[in-house]
């Protein structure tokens, strides 16, 4: 009789992984859609239906067989949404490797600007308008700072997150910003001597052009608001100044492929890891979280962990699901049009593999577990394709085909054929 093995992951590659979101939204999602806390908005639904049906049935089956043994391998197709625990995850590593050789060969800086919690409201009922000035300014704000003060030209990668450590609403964005650039006149690539900025004149420039781009969305009718008059908008303008508004940069990073995979690594990523999932009870989940108002012997963030019932946790989590066909990844300056960044100024590895692999699944499930699912595991033979079973959603029924399995290299080679 056949052995059959399905792909699976090495929990302790990345940690212990006990439980799984799609479990929990498996057990209370049908009732709380029912009668939810807030409107269910169709990204949301999206992103849930996604979730649940990853890695099932209902997205279908390859079966791989060893042409000599029989052994048999499962491999369940992925959601690939964006919202998802799991395929984020792969997305940020595939994302970061793609990225890394289109960089400048110069350190770069994570750089963080957060939006006050004033705001928050006002955003939510704005969500793409407002997120997209957000990005823009944030970048901008750096690039005119490094254009005047340096004479250079940076490029910055941003990436939006709306949520917090206990999964608020925080909106902020992470930027991964050249420390340096091409210079204006000489067109020779710089990079900045030492890492000083005053961050007062940068918040207050920050503060200035979100503000500024905001009063223009005002004063064009293009933002849903409950103020009586331009009067008491701006009014709300001068509250929401009494604080400084947040900015953070981090220690240069020589070598691109650091910060990318640093960066990336949370800020590009699900809104809840499910290796942070502690206990789901019942009508309950729980998570931890860093808790920065208090911290230990080391100044470290106190770990600590909330737990909340489904009705409370749905909302709290869907409303940071991404606006359909909103980039939460952007780039500017240079890197906005990275071709026309001279080749010698990219960085390369050294020891750069010219296989492309990194983002196979297969090149995936090796680093994850150290065993290729694709080759027997008593034979040694690689395992062939044989067919793909997909379990109809309308009446249950079990659907057997054969789809094309293509390379990259076999792909590129039919289309320029």
């Amino acid at each position: 009789m056949c052995n059959s093995i399905l792909h699976r992951e090495n929990e302790s590659w990345t940690g212990e992984k006990r439980y799984r979101l799609a479990d929990f939204l498996n057990q209370w999602w049908d009732t709380y859609k029912v009668s939810p806390k807030e409107q269910i908005y169709p990204e949301q639904y999206k992103a849930v239906n996604a979730m649940r049906t990853c890695r099932t049935e209902a997205l279908g089956v390859d079966y791989y067989s060893c042409p000599d043994c029989g052994e048999i391998a499962k491999v369940y197709h992925s959601c690939k949404n964006r919202f998802c625990p799991t395929c984020s995850w792969q997305d940020t590593m595939r994302w970061a490797d793609r990225i890394k050789n289109t960089m400048m060969a110069i350190p770069h800086r994570h750089t963080v600007m957060t939006l006050p919690h004033k705001l928050n409201e006002l955003i939510k009922n704005n969500k793409n308008e407002l997120l997209s000035t957000l990005m823009r300014t944030s970048a901008d704000t750096l690039i005119d700072w490094m254009e005047h003060k340096y004479n250079l030209k940076p490029g910055i990668i941003t990436v939006l997150h709306t949520f917090g450590e206990v999964k608020e609403f925080h909106v902020h964005v992470h930027m991964i910003v050249s420390w340096g650039g091409i210079d204006k006149k000489t067109s020779a690539l710089k990079q900045i001597e030492g890492e000083y900025v005053n961050y007062d004149f940068l918040s207050k420039k920050f503060r200035c052009k979100f503000e500024d781009e905001l009063i223009k969305l005002y004063d064009k009718g293009r933002i849903q608001h409950n103020f009586s008059d331009r009067i008491n908008f701006l009014q709300f303008i001068k509250r929401i100044n009494k604080k400084r508004w947040v900015i953070h940069l981090e220690k240069p990073m020589n070598i691109p492929t650091q910060v990318i995979r640093y960066i990336g690594r949370y800020s590009k990523r699900a809104c809840l890891s499910e290796y942070k999932i502690t206990n789901i009870d019942g009508e309950y989940i729980s998570f931890k979280y860093k808790d920065y108002k208090t911290t230990d012997k080391e100044k470290k963030p106190v770990e600590k962990e909330l737990k909340l019932n489904y009705s409370d946790f749905f909302p709290r989590l869907l409303q940071h699901v991404p606006l359909r066909n909103f980039r939460i990844v952007r780039y500017y300056g240079m890197y906005s049009n990275r071709a026309s960044i001279p080749q010698e100024y990219l960085f390369t590895e050294n020891n750069e593999s010219d296989q492309e692999n990194t983002d196979n699944w297969e090149e995936l499930q090796i680093k994850k577990t150290g065993e290729n699912p694709l080759v027997c595991s008593s034979c040694q033979r690689r395992k062939v394709y044989m067919y793909t079973k997909l379990k109809s959603r309308r009446d249950n029924r079990t659907i057997t085909f054969k789809r094309m399995l293509l390379t990259k290299n076999e792909f590129r080679k039919g289309n320029a054929a």
